[in-house]
């Protein structure tokens, strides 16, 4: 945490309530690829989802009738305009939209089959302590997935990203946030790292939790990715 950009909760709500009027049709626009591609994958599960840092709730209309979802965010503007969709759309499969710190969650150890967190851990104050909570709820054997953006140490986009480092809290996310960042979790086995559209800006990492006392492999280096390598796995891969 001492090389990123500090990030309070409150400025994080601020900058929240500010965006959550226009979300949809801006930020919202611009991840739709990486939502979609997302919940298709979640979609060839069964069980108990968590989305953590459910925003708006743009994603819960995806989700197959037979999976129950629950929903948290810090922020109650973008909670609103969540439960007003899922009322809108008769989304029944969704268990419950809370309002939920996601480094100290009310839920029990082991409570869900997937975890996901889509563009949330270039906000939250403590990405490390998120991370360990994703992997707390989720069960042994379920899978944590994390969307999100992951900064170059070089080129163009590097510089620009360092740039824009200093407008952190004004903007409500990170654009400086290295992946090693990420990789904090004995317990999470990392098996698949998927460039995403648009320009490969974000990126989907897919975790398995290890059963308890399992040995866990080393994760791949920051920048490599295990998709289309020998014991890799590509999504339309993964049986259901």
């Amino acid at each position: 945490m001492s090389k990123l950009t500090e990030m309070k909760e409150e400025a994080v709500r601020r900058a929240y309530a500010r965006w959550a009027p226009v979300y949809d049709m801006t930020f919202g626009l611009v991840a739709e690829f990486g939502r979609s591609r997302t919940v298709d994958f979640i979609n060839r599960r069964r069980g108990r989802v968590l989305e953590v840092g459910v925003g708006t709730g743009m994603s819960l209309p995806r989700y197959r009738p037979e999976i129950e979802v629950t929903g948290i965010d810090l922020s109650p503007e973008m909670l609103a305009k969540a439960r007003a969709r899922v009322a809108r759309r008769g989304l029944d499969n969704v268990a419950a939209i809370e309002e939920m710190d996601a480094s100290d969650m009310a839920f029990e150890d082991n409570s869900f089959d997937v975890v996901v967190a889509m563009y949330v851990m270039t906000v939250v104050p403590d990405p490390e302590r998120v991370m360990r909570e994703l992997a707390r709820v989720c069960r042994p054997g379920g899978e944590v997935l994390v969307v999100n953006h992951f900064s170059q140490d070089h080129g163009i986009r590097g510089a620009v990203e360092k740039g824009m480092a200093r407008f952190a809290e004004a903007l409500g996310w990170r654009p400086e946030f290295p992946l090693d960042t990420v990789l904090v979790c004995e317990d999470l086995e990392l098996k698949e790292e998927q460039p995403l559209k648009p320009f490969g800006l974000f990126t989907m990492l897919r975790f398995v939790k290890t059963e308890p006392g399992a040995a866990r492999p080393l994760a791949p280096k920051s920048g490599t990715s295990t998709v289309g390598q020998p014991g890799g796995v590509r999504v339309g891969d993964v049986p259901a």
